[in-house]
């Protein structure tokens, strides 16, 4: 079963290179993802920069590397780092935006786990420039430069990112700080808090990635806690929680994945990247107690439910996958093959459909990729156990 996600992985890798992968205005050893398919003319150039999306379209292809390495795939990696450079006019560091510098951060340092592939250049630069941003004052990050918001899309890829890289004390400082002012009575992550005249306001809203990061930096810590238990037991403790109500509150009653508030556009890359750390959780999360067992079960039946959800509703479209937006509904078909407008709207040119959308179909990818590492994960382990 396991080769079957795989090879669905595969096909996903193939849809959005078949779709979405091109060079960078025609300049050779470049490649991105325009972020439509099909695309307008401003989409087929660039004209806008979708820098954390690019970002995640790095982290698909890391998994596909990493899941079974090839030259191409390779190859593919070191092009679309060049042309994140490229299209950023400059530096990395040329973005206001903290959560944007982290993605793509996090994504540079999955780079360099390979020893086929050079540690990309810039990378100690965006490290830098995301610890130099922390807030003097709240010890955590805002949004962006100049900005009174400081919210889980930041700190918790942020926290992620740190805890990688070995600044354990600052991460548990990021992920500490969400804990005590950041959850809400169903147990979920809120968004951030906004500091106005009259005192902090929380922004309740619940959104599925940053659930996912949330899960991902207390995994980080707790494994790096391995040699001092009763500091460990606290994120594990969290990670538990967690998960238990992302399995009440955000997915139906089957384990999928669904969450009305995350929409297409960027949020069409949201629930991807909560299958991305539930994975982690699933595969990684130390087995020490009966209770982190169970979590880790629930965490992967989160994963292959939705996974199975996702293929059985999609599309296809000269034989590679289109997936939905939303995973327990039907894809959309992106568009109609010039066979003349099906609605008026459509003939306006008003018509949105979510699947044309790169993140909708870069988060299927990812599930994707979820889904064939926990299967790899849960074959390893009942094998283990009939030896």
């Amino acid at each position: 079963m396991s080769e079957t996600w795989a090879h669905r992985a595969d096909l996903a890798e193939m849809a959005i290179a078949e779709r979405h992968a091109t060079k960078l205005w025609g300049l050779p050893r470049t490649n991105l993802a325009v972020v439509s398919w099909p695309p307008t003319a401003k989409e087929k150039v660039f004209f806008h920069w979708h820098y954390w999306w690019q970002a995640h379209y790095l982290d698909c292809l890391v998994d596909a590397e990493a899941r079974r390495s090839t030259k191409a795939r390779r190859a593919a990696i070191v092009r679309t780092i060049r042309g994140i450079r490229l299209r950023n006019l400059g530096k990395l560091i040329k973005n206001r935006y903290y959560d944007d510098k982290a993605w793509l951060a996090l994504a540079l340092n999955r780079v360099t786990e390979s020893d086929k592939v050079a540690r990309p250049k810039q990378l100690d630069d965006l490290e830098f420039n995301i610890l130099a941003g922390l807030d003097s004052v709240m010890g955590v990050l805002p949004w962006r430069t100049d900005e009174n918001f400081f919210n889980v899309p930041a700190n918790g890829p942020a926290a992620i990112m740190l805890a990688r890289t070995g600044r354990m004390d600052k991460a548990r400082e990021l992920v500490d700080w969400i804990f005590d002012n950041l959850m809400d009575d169903d147990g979920l992550v809120e968004d951030g808090v906004r500091l106005l005249a009259d005192g902090p306001r929380i922004t309740p809203t619940i959104y599925t990635y940053n659930q996912g990061t949330v899960l991902g930096a207390a995994l980080e810590i707790a494994l790096s806690l391995d040699d001092k238990p009763e500091e460990q037991v606290f994120y594990i403790t969290h990670i538990r929680s967690l998960v238990q109500a992302i399995s009440m509150h955000v997915a139906t009653p089957g384990g999928v994945i669904d969450n009305p508030v995350d929409g297409d556009g960027d949020g069409g890359l949201f629930k991807g990247i909560l299958v991305r750390y539930l994975a982690e959780v699933a595969v990684r999360m130390p087995e020490d107690s009966p209770a982190s067992v169970s979590a880790k079960r629930a965490a992967e039946r989160l994963v292959m439910a939705s996974a199975e959800a996702m293929w059985n509703h999609r599309l296809e479209a000269d034989g590679l996958p289109i997936f939905p937006a939303r995973w327990a509904r039907d894809a959309k078909l992106s568009h109609n093959y010039s066979l003349g407008p099906s609605s008026i709207s459509d003939a306006l040119g008003t018509s949105r459909i979510s699947e044309r959308d790169l993140s909708v179909q870069l988060s299927g990818w990812m599930l994707l990729e979820a889904a064939a590492r926990v299967a790899k994960a849960r074959k390893e382990r009942e094998g283990e156990q009939r030896a």
